[in-house]
């Protein structure tokens, strides 16, 4: 077993490069190996794995619980004592004083963790409350293996073949990603964020979905979202002051390290306001990075370097040679070793890359656009739905079967008359599409379609593709809330997790660079959700609270611009110098070899996107990316 262990934690090295360790216990035949980045507690006394004072429990952990010297100062008064001042030490003991849930409720951070407690004969897993952090588990033939990537589980001999999942197929090409629970392959599951699970050692889980039905939730969305709403706060000024010293709490937790931290700096309201508030509570200049696009649409470097300026940051960028950003290509079914098609991972490997030569640690602006309505599709499907009361049906119906020359023709005489949301860029391709989405009368039903990128995944995979339930399009929502907030709940729950905190987990670890986020802290999401909904979405402005937090400390011409987004030129990067690549990833041999798509649904999008008639560069990517990583891991 310690030859497996060995192997399991060596593919995981990139994500711990400083050291590595392994335990195991013979008698119960559980063994748990780590691989070590180095942030608090850089002597052996913060090694892992690690056993607890009184020797009942071992844990390997992954992540940090931020304000873990109070949590110290408060077991120190019940008469803890402690070798070292490693927040993996803390975590131990407040599970020795507490128990497993109530210690998880006192932990803030982000971490995913195997304990195993001898005396229960259990292993306990958790994970944080917004899965910043990831944990997949794998159950086959009465044995459970468990590691933050996938490759690390592929180590293990009861799982180096695992079979792939067609139903998780379907979901990955509607959303381009593979949503928790699922993965991409059977009996291998992601712990669901703000969870834990128990598993005997002497009776193991005979299936994952057994393994499934016991997680409990510590900490749950739902119920966040219940209380924000029948506990507001009244006031705006006083959301606005409660927001602001949390926020600096968060920040303040977020730098406290014993290795150089920075944050990356995009010039958008969360990244620019997070850069402000740690230039406030640093006690040294912030370093500050950004990557710079050739491409004007895309780049942002120029805003950024004049926030950058005016915050007297150490600032920093890289720029996007399109040479550069396609060697990056080649290396992401690696990093993203779960198929994975959000094209700004390419950006954010660059700009991780560029943090890691001079900080271990750097903050990021992530999840101001769930909680604050950053998102330009909720004003999008706010004019979907004044426009699904006013056209008549006849209508609708008549666009989503008019011929292509004559809704051409229509978009060329509709641009001024289109709500502005939806104004941009009218083509007759967009016209087709917004009848479809206007015939879709449920409102959850409609925003799920739009934020698909296959609508129709089941067509086009072979062999099923029955797509299961996911906590993106359950009806388990809170009552009364409104349509923004709807929406802004599923992306809570399963976007933000599955897309935007894989992303970035994946390209910062990958060079060994830990990111914190600090508008994830989780008491600063449920002052959000009690704040006035004013502050939380506007037509005329995304993220009101934010922008009214981030003019107190910039001058309004460095935020009135317009986020660009951080994304890639994938249209024209499809059509231009990627074609070649792409060509070979979609050529009909290739995917009538692998046997996973229906060949002429994807081929009809490549043939009306190199013509220019439609873009479908998100679409493509979602199939090329999938076409990589299958090339990648078919085989053991």
């Amino acid at each position: 077993m310690v030859a497996i262990l060995r192997q399991m934690a060596f593919a995981l090295a990139h994500r711990g490069p400083d050291d590595t360790g392994i335990w195991l216990d013979d008698e119960s035949r559980v063994g748990l190996c780590h691989r070590r980045l180095s942030i608090i507690d850089l002597s052996p006394s913060g090694a892992q794995p690690m056993q607890s004072a009184s020797g009942r429990y071992s844990i390997v952990y992954n992540g940090e619980v931020y304000g873990f010297l109070e949590l110290r100062d408060e077991l120190e008064a019940r008469g803890s004592r402690f070798r070292g001042h490693s927040d993996t030490e803390i975590l131990l003991e407040a599970i020795e004083v507490y128990g497993l849930e109530a210690a998880l409720r006192r932990c803030n951070g982000m971490f995913a963790f195997a304990l195993y407690d001898r005396v229960e004969r259990k292993v306990l897993f958790a994970r944080d409350r917004m899965g910043e952090k990831p944990l997949y588990i794998g159950v086959h033939n009465g044995v459970v293996a468990f590691g933050s990537e996938l490759k690390s589980l592929r180590k293990h001999p009861s799982f180096a073949s695992p079979e792939l999942d067609r139903d998780a197929l379907a979901l990955y090409l509607r959303h381009n990603y593979v949503p928790t629970p699922y993965t991409i392959y059977q009996g291998i599951f992601k712990l669901p964020h703000g969870c834990w699970l128990s598993i005997s050692v002497d009776e193991p889980p005979a299936s994952m979905a057994a393994a499934l039905g016991s997680v409990r939730p510590y900490w749950d969305a739902f119920e966040v979202v219940e209380r924000g709403y029948a506990d507001p706060i009244e006031s705006a000024e006083e959301a606005l002051r409660l927001l602001d010293n949390m926020l600096k709490a968060a920040v303040r937790e977020r730098i406290v390290s014993d290795v150089p931290v920075g944050v990356l700096l995009s010039s958008g309201i969360d990244s620019s306001l997070v850069s402000a508030v740690m230039q406030e509570v640093s006690p040294t200049p912030v370093k500050t990075y950004t990557v710079r696009f050739l491409e004007e649409d895309y780049n942002e470097a120029d805003a950024a370097a004049e926030v950058a300026g005016y915050l007297k940051t150490d600032h920093t960028e890289i720029t996007a040679e399109p040479e550069t950003a396609f060697g990056i290509i080649s290396s992401l079914p690696d990093i993203y070793d779960e198929p994975f098609a959000d094209p700004s991972q390419i950006p954010t490997l660059m700009v991780a890359k560029l943090a890691r030569k001079t900080v271990t640690v750097a903050l990021s602006g992530d999840g101001g656009d769930e909680f604050f309505g950053g998102y330009k599709r909720y004003q999008q499907m706010m004019a979907f739905d004044r426009l699904a009361k006013a056209m008549p049906a006849v209508a609708v119906h008549a666009a989503k079967g008019a011929p292509d020359w004559l809704l051409d023709m229509a978009s060329s005489l509709s641009r001024s008359m289109i709500a502005a949301p939806l104004g941009d860029e009218v083509t007759g391709g967009r016209l087709r599409r917004l009848a479809e989405l206007l015939q879709i009368q449920d409102p959850d039903d409609r925003y799920l379609n739009f934020v698909s990128q296959w609508t129709n995944p089941a067509d086009v995979v072979l062999g099923g593709g029955k797509e299961p339930s996911t906590t993106f399009s359950s009806k388990r929502i809170p009552g009364g809330l409104g349509s923004v907030d709807r929406m802004m709940f599923r992306d809570m729950v399963a976007y933000l997790p599955d897309n935007i905190l894989v992303k970035i987990d994946r390209a910062s670890m990958a060079v060994g660079l830990e990111m914190r986020t600090p508008l994830l802290d989780y008491r600063f999401i449920e002052l959000a959700w009690r704040s006035p909904r004013t502050l939380c979405f506007a037509d005329n402005h995304s993220k009101p609270a934010l922008r009214q937090l981030l003019s107190r400390r910039l001058p309004d011409k460095l935020i009135s611009a317009n986020k660009r987004g951080f994304g890639v030129p994938l249209n024209a990067w499809l059509r231009g110098p990627l074609r070649e690549w792409a060509s070979d990833m979609l050529s009909p041999s290739r995917m009538r070899r692998d046997g996973m798509f229906q060949v002429e649904p994807i081929l009809d999008r490549w043939k009306a996107h190199l013509s220019g008639n439609r873009d479908w560069g998100p679409q493509l990517w979602t199939v090329l990316m999938f076409n990589s990583w299958h090339e990648r891991w078919a085989s053991p």
